[in-house]
C-alpha cells in the first residue's frame, strides 16, 4: 500500500491539476459513471463532527475517514484530520492511504474555482477565510490566471497567507464580499449574505457550511437568487441549502446540480445580470478525483509503501 502524507498529496497534485480531475469526477458522476453513497455524520457537537464518506468510480473504491473540529486552531490542532483509502474495486486491494487535509483541501480549492469559472462571469474574486482551504481555494484561482483577494478576521494570517501564493489583502470584509467572484471559507457560525445583499452578476461559492447547524447565506436570499449545488440530496440535508428547504422556500425544481451543467443538461449562468449560488457540502467523488490524481504520480515521487 502506497502512503501519501500530506506533503506528497501537494507535491503529486497541483491545483490546477487537481480542477482538471474534480471537473472529471463531476462529470462522471452526472453521466451515472461514478457512484456515491452518502455521507455519514457522526456528531461530536458542539465541539465537531466525524464524517464516513464512500465513492466507486474509475475501477476504484474509496472511503475517507475525516473530522471537522473548528475549535481546533485554538488548541494549536488542526480542524480536519483523517485518511482516504484507495481500493482496487475489482479484488478490493488496498493501495493507497493519503492524508485527508490535504486531499480535502485540493478538492475544496478545485470546487470552488470550478464553480466559480462555470457559474460566474469573470471579473474581480475574493476568498473569505484564509485557513488551509481557504488558502486552496486562493491557490486555485492564482493557478488560473486570477486576481484574487484575501480576507480573514485574522489580518495578519491573511497577510501571511497571500504574501505566500501572490494574492492581494482585502481592506476590508465588506470590499471582499463585493467581489465579483467571492468564495467564502468560514466555519459557517455566522451569516455573511443577508437577504438582498448579492447585486446583479455576482457569483458566490459557499463551501463553509457543510453540515448541520452551519450557515453562510440567509435562507430568504437564496429564494431570490439561482441557485446550484454539488449533490441535492447532500446539500439540502446538511448544507446552506437545508435552510431554505426547511422553511419551504426552495424546492428541488429550484436548484441545478454542478454536474448537469458541466455536461450542459441544464442551463448555468444565462444573463451578465444573474445572481449564481453554488452550495458546496464536499463530495466523496472529489476525494475519489484528487486520489486517482496522486497514485498516477506514485512512482514518480516515489512514494513510501506500507506492507499489510
Amino acid at each position: 500500500m502506497i502512503f501519501f502524507s500530506g506533503q506528497r498529496v501537494r507535491e503529486a497534485v497541483s491545483p490546477e491539476q487537481a480542477l482538471e480531475a474534480v471537473r472529471d469526477a463531476f462529470v462522471a458522476y452526472a453521466r451515472g459513471e461514478w457512484t456515491m453513497p452518502p455521507k455519514v455524520y457522526v456528531p461530536a457537537y458542539p465541539a465537531g463532527d466525524f464524517r464516513a464518506m464512500p465513492a466507486l468510480g474509475a475501477g476504484h473504491a474509496l472511503l475517507k475517514w475525516v473530522t471537522s473540529f473548528p475549535g481546533n486552531p485554538a488548541l494549536g490542532l488542526p480542524t480536519v484530520t483523517g485518511l482516504v483509502l484507495l481500493s482496487d474495486a475489482t479484488n478490493g486491494t488496498l493501495e493507497a492511504a493519503l492524508d485527508a487535509a490535504a486531499v480535502t483541501a485540493l478538492r475544496t480549492g478545485a470546487t470552488a474555482v470550478l464553480a466559480a469559472e462555470t457559474l460566474g462571469r469573470g471579473g474581480s474574486a475574493a476568498v473569505i477565510g484564509a485557513g488551509v482551504n481557504g488558502e486552496a481555494a486562493a491557490r486555485t484561482f492564482v493557478a488560473r490566471g486570477r486576481k484574487v483577494m484575501l480576507y480573514d478576521v485574522d489580518r495578519s494570517r491573511a497577510e501571511a497567507v497571500a504574501g505566500q501564493i501572490g494574492a492581494g489583502v482585502a481592506e476590508s470584509r465588506e470590499e471582499a464580499l463585493a467581489a465579483d467572484s467571492v468564495v467564502t471559507v468560514t466555519p459557517g457560525r455566522e451569516v455573511l449574505f443577508e437577504h438582498g445583499s448579492l447585486r446583479p452578476g455576482q457569483h458566490v461559492s459557499l463551501m463553509g457550511a457543510d453540515g448541520p447547524g452551519k450557515q453562510e447565506i440567509a435562507a430568504a436570499e437564496l429564494a431570490r437568487v439561482r441557485v446550484f449545488c454539488d449533490d441535492w440530496e447532500q446539500a439540502s440535508h446538511n448544507g446552506d441549502l437545508a435552510h431554505a428547504v426547511d422553511a419551504g422556500l426552495v424546492k428541488r425544481d429550484d436548484v441545478s446540480q454542478l454536474g448537469d451543467v458541466l455536461i450542459g443538461s441544464v442551463d448555468g449562468r444565462q444573463s451578465d445580470d444573474d445572481i449564481t449560488v453554488f452550495d458546496s457540502t464536499g463530495l466523496a467523488i472529489q476525494d475519489l478525483a484528487i486520489a486517482l490524481a496522486a497514485i498516477e504520480r506514485a512512482h514518480e515521487l516515489d512514494s513510501p509503501t506500507i506492507d499489510l
